[in-house]
């Protein structure tokens, strides 16, 4: 296979989330990804164009989340772009950590990373990329 390319925009509302969710498993389908996976896919992706949403762009509606699926015969990338300026990976809290088990938030990055085989970010001048990675086979 080829690579094959699937782009989507949209602005910063929580409630295209499950619109989302059905473009990335219609995606994931189309892929190949074994349906034991959809779950975890549909978690993680979910919970990190949250994160884009709520901390990149501040639940801006006129700010957008760029989303770019490239998909080749072993893996799945995600590429999900804000408008934020960013954050240090090293001040994010450990939420397995006692004193952070009890918080309402912080879980976001450990249930992503818990659930792809990569995670990476890229941080630009003009935003967030959130990048996930699903192996196929």
């Amino acid at each position: 296979m080829t690579e094959k390319i699937c782009y989507k925009e949209i602005p910063s509302d929580r409630s295209l989330l499950p619109a989302l969710d059905e473009f990335i498993i219609g995606v994931a389908k189309d892929a190949g990804l074994s349906p034991e996976k959809f779950n975890n896919l549909s978690l993680s992706f979910s919970e990190a164009v949250s994160n884009s949403i709520i901390h990149g762009n501040k639940n801006d509606p006129d700010k957008r989340i760029r989303i770019t699926v490239k998909v080749d015969d072993s893996k799945m990338v995600i590429i999900i772009k804000d408008q934020g300026k960013g954050f240090d990976l090293k001040s994010i809290p450990d939420p397995t950590k006692p004193e952070n088990l009890l918080k309402e938030s912080g879980r976001g990055i450990h249930i992503i990373k818990s659930f792809v085989d990569e995670l990476k970010y890229n941080f630009t001048g003009e935003g967030t990329e959130t990048i996930l990675v699903l192996n196929l086979k």
